[in-house]
């Protein structure tokens, strides 16, 4: 009898069109268009149109990924967006791409772990699956950083863009699919990241927006340091306790935070053997959405071979930390 385990059935992705380049951004910063492409290896990205919002992009994203499965959205069970821009603090934002996409069988629920949450929104759907045997869930990252940026932080605003990205999990036969993840909070960090205003404890007010509480921070040296510590253990313990070893490790698909810090992770985790893919150059960080983006970029590209070893990795707000291990099956030969 075969054996099932959870994997990715399906990937997709959607980027605006509108593409922002170096001097564009530069412009609004008072920097040098070198200056961001030498601290940050970041060309250009890409902004959503004002009628645009996260669920738009998350939508299309899902759409790409359903049609790659040839899934009917009505045959998903669990939709889950990953998002930190939510189109507004309720309703969910996965009830509105539900309600884009027909995907009427659903349970939706949002997650919040910031740039890891498309790593721990597939640790999710892997566990629902395992409760639920021959259930198909359709987790979708999406964020629109380019609304909370402020353009006199020069630390921040050449970094961020938009887009969303999704995958279709389900069953699949082993030794294919998830081997493992690894979910990690530091909550005492969690001051590095953050937008300040907002919310419950300062809800948006005329003084909130005059001191512009309503936008994307980032201590960019203290991340830097806190993933070049707790991320390479994180990504070995995962490795190691799935019985693997980082030199099988075929594919590293990380959050596309800076290519520079890409650069530093990869050495400082002995990734370099593993074909790193990046997408930071072209689009940017773009949240929660750069895995899966990435991840959909490289699987319809031909990169991502069956029985392969692919390795992911997000860091971000909270500070949170999560990998996923799976040996690679795609959809169906």
């Amino acid at each position: 009898m075969t054996r099932h385990a959870a994997g990715i059935i399906s990937t997709g992705s959607y980027v605006p069109k509108e593409e922002v380049s170096n001097e564009e951004v530069a412009a609004r910063c008072g920097v040098t268009a070198e200056w961001i492409e030498r601290k940050t290896e970041i060309r250009s990205r890409r902004y959503a149109p004002p009628h645009e919002a996260a669920s738009d992009l998350a939508a299309r994203a899902a759409a790409e990924a359903l049609d790659a499965a040839a899934v009917p959205a009505a045959e998903i069970d669990y939709l889950i967006v990953s998002t930190s821009t939510g189109d507004s603090p309720q309703p969910p934002t996965s009830a509105l791409v539900q309600h884009a996409i027909g995907a009427y069988g659903a349970a939706c629920f949002d997650v919040n772990a910031v740039c890891s949450g498309f790593v721990y929104g597939l640790e999710l759907a892997r566990a629902l699956i395992a409760l639920r045997p021959g259930s198909r869930a359709l987790v979708i990252a999406a964020d629109l950083y380019s609304r909370i940026l402020d353009f006199s932080d020069r630390r921040t605003a050449p970094l961020f863009a938009d887009g969303a990205g999704a995958a279709v999990v389900g069953e699949v036969d082993e030794p294919y699919g998830f081997l493992g993840a690894e979910l990690r909070t530091s909550g005492d960090a969690h001051h590095l990241i953050r937008v300040e205003a907002g919310g419950s404890r300062r809800p948006a007010s005329a003084e909130t927006l005059a001191e512009g509480g309503h936008y994307f921070r980032m201590e960019g040296r203290a991340v830097r340091e806190f993933v070049n510590q707790w991320v390479p253990p994180a990504l070995e313990r995962l490795v190691e306790g799935a019985g693997r070893r980082l030199a099988e490790v075929d594919h590293f698909v990380p959050h596309q935070a800076n290519g520079v810090l890409i650069r530093e992770l990869v050495e400082a985790a002995g990734l370099t053997r593993a074909t790193t893919h990046r997408t930071v150059d072209r689009y940017g960080n773009l949240g929660s959405a750069s895995i899966a983006v990435t991840l959909d970029e490289a699987n319809r590209a031909g990169r991502l071979r069956r029985g392969e070893l692919v390795l992911l990795a997000g860091f971000g707000g909270g500070m949170a930390v999560g990998s996923s291990l799976l040996t690679w099956q795609g959809a169906a030969a």
